[in-house]
């Protein structure tokens, strides 16, 4: 028989992240599968957004490793405690977030090709067409030379999601991506995700409406404290949780949101 590869595609040991004297992670080990799609829920302030952050390299770290695929590509020198980032695997990562991070100045498809042509020195006629692909794909096609201030806060999000896929990533990161919106928009990111996850794309996603965690997410963890206080498959932690705290919060959530 042929042999199943179990390496995970993330794997978070031992991270520890701190902003001063404020421990922020606390120890998290985390993995995570290709076949994933993991939803990071839990009160504002316990860590999740930072969890984000430090997978996608963008937060200096105290202690621990990343890996992706079985190679580490964040860790500390224990000679002078700096944070070591192998930038070249950290480009198989991609993230959005919740303020879009547009580039202004540049038109709608400018912003797709950017990071292509400078980085991977991707030939500029090839990256348009394939920036018009998504384009269409997300019903974007006709905004391809508009500038962002001239989009909708849900056409904003869909364009920074189709710059995201313009790298190819191996995993995308979501942070808090709906909060932003109004809520008639939602949907339409929502839709776009969910979209992704039927075609197998591992995400890990932050989100506080429980209701898209539900719909999209394969696995759920609860942090708070800067600790993963619950971990399991959707159902369990959102309909059954095993934990007190998450029980509290789950309840809470959920009764806001009748």
């Amino acid at each position: 028989m042929e042999a199943i590869d179990k390496t995970p595609l993330i794997s978070m040991k031992d991270v520890r992240k701190s902003y001063g004297a404020l421990d922020v992670l606390k120890g998290i080990n985390v993995d995570m599968t290709a076949g994933e799609r993991l939803v990071v829920i839990g009160p504002s302030g316990g860590g999740k957004s930072t969890l984000l952050r430090v997978v996608m390299g963008l937060e200096e770290i105290k202690g621990g490793t990343v890996a992706l695929e079985g190679s580490p590509y964040i860790s500390v020198n224990p000679k002078n405690n700096k944070t070591v980032i192998d930038t070249k695997i950290r480009r198989s990562i991609g993230m959005v977030f919740q303020h879009y991070t547009l580039f202004p100045h540049l038109n709608i498809l400018d912003n797709l090709i950017l990071a292509p042509v400078k980085i991977n020195k991707e030939a500029k006629a090839s990256a348009i067409d394939r920036a018009m692909e998504l384009l269409e794909r997300f019903g974007l096609a006709s905004k391809a030379k508009v500038f962002p201030a001239q989009l909708s806060g849900g056409q904003k999000q869909r364009v920074a999601i189709a710059r995201a896929l313009m790298l190819d990533p191996k995993l995308l990161l979501f942070d808090e991506v709906t909060s932003a919106l109004d809520p008639e928009l939602v949907s339409e990111i929502e839709n776009v995700m969910m979209d992704l996850a039927e075609q197998s794309l591992p995400m890990m996603i932050v989100t506080h409406d429980m209701g898209f965690a539900r719909n999209i997410a394969s696995r759920v963890i609860f942090c708070a404290g800067g600790v993963v206080v619950e971990d399991g498959p959707r159902e369990q932690v959102l309909g059954t949780p095993e934990n007190e705290r998450t029980r509290e919060f789950i309840k809470r959530v959920f009764r806001i949101g009748e």
